[in-house]
């Protein structure tokens, strides 16, 4: 990749994590999971932690209601979940009929429309073609209108533009990202796939002002992309860390926080504790919503 600029280096907000996930920026503070300590976290700028809930499954996406209420997925148990800010965990919405083999990110639209990808196939059959999950305002639970031929190749760091007019979405088994027009009524459109470089597997991912995607490409650091296939800046991390997802916040939304860790290993991940909020200023303000 020439003519890519190197950011960086990155400086250490929080250690000793398992392993986080899950970045969002909201009312002034951080908010992450650690997905295999199965807790939700917020974080002042000095890197304290606030652990808002203890799940019973491994979380993954957050996203806000109009209502301000938070909603945390629940992967395994494929659910929506409600949580209090005292705490309390209840089901928001079931998402087993339309799932089967784990859900994943998420992104809430200002209607309360919230967008969900999922991993699309069991470990022994390897990544099927899956479409996004839609949860209604109501609470009613469907798909995206996107054939099962054409799905996604296992959905996974997943925003919205400002406007709420384009869905960004990383597709792991496929390296690659797409992007669809959203009409009013939430209905998606007008696909167009943008590929990463051979061997770049996208997990989380973010959005800036300028139309960049901010990609988290697991053991090659994060990617600064173009809608045109274009890699113009590149972070690479600390040996034996990955990137896992990252997302702009702060007062002026010009920090980018990511979530690094070793490898995805449950038993490894909880005794080695290698999972860190990182933060760098690569010079672009983020978009997107929260």
């Amino acid at each position: 990749m020439s003519g890519v600029e190197e950011v960086g280096p990155t400086k250490v907000l929080v250690d000793g994590l398992a392993f986080p996930e899950g970045p969002r920026w909201h009312d002034g503070r951080l908010y992450f999971v650690d997905m295999l300590d199965r807790r939700v976290y917020s974080a002042n700028g000095t890197g304290e932690l606030t652990c808002l809930a203890t799940m019973e499954d491994g979380p993954s996406g957050v996203g806000w209601l109009p209502s301000g209420d938070m909603i945390v997925v629940s992967m395994y148990h494929e659910q929506l979940l409600r949580v209090t800010k005292d705490g309390v965990v209840s089901t928001y919405a079931d998402l087993g009929d339309v799932g089967g083999f784990g859900i994943n990110d998420m992104v809430i639209a200002k209607s309360g429309r919230a967008y969900v990808g999922q991993f699309g196939g069991a470990k022994q059959i390897g990544a099927t073609p899956s479409p996004l999950i839609v949860v209604q305002p109501d609470g009613t639970v469907g798909t995206a209108r996107i054939t099962k031929a054409d799905g996604l190749m296992i959905g996974n760091g997943i925003r919205l533009t400002d406007d709420g007019k384009t869905l960004v979405v990383a597709e792991s088994a496929a390296c690659r990202i797409s992007l669809f027009d959203v009409d009013e009524a939430g209905e998606l459109s007008n696909r167009r796939k943008v590929d990463l470089p051979e061997g770049h597997h996208p997990d989380g991912l973010c959005l800036d002002a300028e139309g960049g995607i901010w990609v988290a490409a697991l053991w090659n650091g994060v990617i600064r992309i173009t809608h045109d296939g274009t890699v113009t800046h590149k972070i690479t991390l600390e040996d034996g860390y990955h990137a896992y997802a990252c997302m702009f916040g702060g007062a002026d939304r010009r920090t980018l926080y990511l979530c690094t860790a070793g490898p995805y290993d449950n038993e490894l991940a909880r005794k080695t504790r290698k999972g860190r909020i990182e933060t760098l200023a690569p010079g672009f303000t983020g978009a997107g919503l929260d």
